[in-house]
């Protein structure tokens, strides 16, 4: 595979070469030998390169689904991600990427050839219900761990995680037990289920297999535990779950020994990681590039300043266009209900203490911008069935810069801007700095001490009062300001528009 890989890359770097996009310069000393040697692509040189790296391509398909010798197989990734970069949907990406495609591809190649084994074909498993498979157990207990290791993905914000492992999950055959979700999302599914099976002797045996009937390849994006709940949960969960075959693929910005550092109990918490690495394959992307920088980022909607309010609502008006705002009621979980202000025609309106200074949390976000809780509700629980209000685009009136005394808002903030972005939602908002700036006093332990070394626990007169040193936060806060640039350039909204323009559908 890497040699085929390695070709690829070679011929890809000529084209790029021969069309003036890179000097010989930028070539490595491989790259040169390499290619200017090759029998081949050397005799290319003043030649059409187009038209030879699209029928090498093909060639390299065929040779691939014919049963030929190449070693990276007919489909997948790897072979995706190429064809995406030659037709510049996407941009080259660098040798940590790559190495986590090939990562990605083996990982593709081994389910493909475990699926019988793994029961991924979802029309060829068993048909019982999650609660008959675990009653089932308690008579004839058994494990039945994957032939198939995971795999964790971890990296710094921006560096391609999400887009690599939905790469790698969009080439998945269509009839196979899969789900490709959030990891707020997930765990708010999983304590939904949880308040279902009361009274049962262990619930998490249950809704553990009741998601591994649903689906055995588990793809989970952002991966972050700061809550004590699904701390205290997670290794018990988790265990049932690979005991029923599940294969876990997830992003995350932290290593597994980071995960929930500083955390309430944590003590009770490291066996999962422990549980963690022994079932997935740990993989570190390293790049320093944050992709989510590289659009042309421009100031959007996002406006510095209290003096702006004015035209924060003006802009609200006109997305709306001729419907009149009001406000609206959506149905969240379990008979929760959120006040929006203001809302029409797919917008609401919010001053930023109504959404983010309240007890609100993810699953008021997501009933805010996604339609996929309810759905889950709906599939397996008649009663949950909710009507919701999906809302594309929010505008949020007043952000405030973060510090320790408002660290619970920065939370929210973080995790709202989580749901927006996965949800490919448009931000109108007015804040007190620019997003780099509403977040400089928020810093991580190793930080802090940086910033004001001492010898002993005790605070010094030079200390910033306000100054929040948190772990979580402080990683956390990097992935929202590189998500808050990203959202706010011409290409995230040139794309938030067409999928407004694709999905519209009347107002219920």
């Amino acid at each position: 595979m890497r040699t085929s890989a390695r070709f690829l890359q070679q011929v890809r770097c000529l084209y790029r070469f021969h069309r003036g996009e890179i000097s010989a310069n930028r070539l490595g000393k491989t790259d040169k030998v390499s290619i200017f040697n090759h029998p081949v692509v050397g005799a290319l040189i003043g030649r059409e390169a187009d038209r030879y790296l699209n029928q090498s391509l093909l060639f390299f398909r065929a040779v691939c689904t014919s049963g030929g010798s190449c070693d990276v197989g007919g489909a997948g990734p790897l072979l995706e991600y190429e064809k995406r970069i030659i037709s510049g949907e996407l941009v080259g990406g660098d040798s940590f990427q790559i190495d986590t495609l090939q990562a990605l591809q083996r990982l593709y190649e081994e389910l493909v050839e475990h699926e019988e084994s793994c029961q991924l074909d979802r029309y060829k498993s068993s048909q019982k219900s999650g609660r008959r498979r675990w009653l089932w157990s308690r008579f004839m207990p058994q494990s039945t761990y994957s032939p198939v290791k995971g795999l964790y993905l971890y990296g710094g914000v921006g560096t391609g995680k999400t887009m690599l492992m939905d790469l790698f999950f969009n080439q998945l055959p269509s009839n196979w037990r899969k789900k490709r979700i959030h990891f707020h999302d997930f765990m708010l599914n999983v304590h939904s289920r949880l308040q279902m099976h009361k009274g049962v002797a262990d619930p998490l045996e249950v809704v553990a297999a009741e998601i591994s009937d649903e689906s055995i390849l588990l793809c989970l994006d952002e991966f972050m535990v700061t809550d004590v709940a699904d701390a205290l949960i997670l290794n018990r969960l988790f265990c049932h779950l690979f005991s029923n075959g599940v294969v876990l693929v997830s992003t995350s910005n932290r290593a597994p020994d980071q995960l929930y550092e500083g955390g309430l109990q944590r003590d009770l918490f490291l066996p999962f990681i422990e549980t963690l690495k022994e079932r997935c394959v740990i993989h570190e992307i390293s790049s320093s590039t944050d992709y989510r920088k590289m659009g042309s980022a421009e100031n959007g909607y996002y406006f510095i300043g209290k003096k702006y309010s004015g035209l924060l609502r003006e802009k609200f008006h006109q997305l709306i266009g001729a419907e009149k705002p009001g406000p609206q009621v959506v149905e969240v979980v379990m008979g929760r209900k959120l006040q929006v202000p203001l809302g029409a025609n797919g917008c609401a309106y919010f001053p930023f203490e109504d959404l983010c200074d309240r007890p609100l949390g993810a699953a008021d976000y997501f009933g805010l911008f996604s339609e996929l809780a309810p759905l889950l509700f709906c599939i397996n629980y008649m009663q949950f069935v909710v009507y919701m209000e999906k809302f594309h685009t929010l505008a949020l009136e007043g952000v405030p810069k973060f510090g320790i005394h408002n660290r619970t808002a920065a939370y929210r903030f973080v995790t709202l801007i989580d749901v927006m972005y996965e949800n490919k939602a448009r931000l109108l908002c007015t804040a007190e700095a620019s997003p780099v700036e509403l977040f400089e006093r928020i810093v991580t332990v190793m930080d802090a001490q940086k910033i004001y070394p001492r010898s002993s626990s005790r605070s010094k007169k030079t200390d910033d009062i306000d100054l929040c040193v948190d772990n979580e936060l402080g990683f956390a806060k990097d992935r929202t300001i590189s998500r808050l640039t990203e959202m706010n350039s011409k290409e995230y909204l040139e794309q938030h528009e067409a999928n407004v323009k694709d999905n519209k559908t009347p107002q219920k």
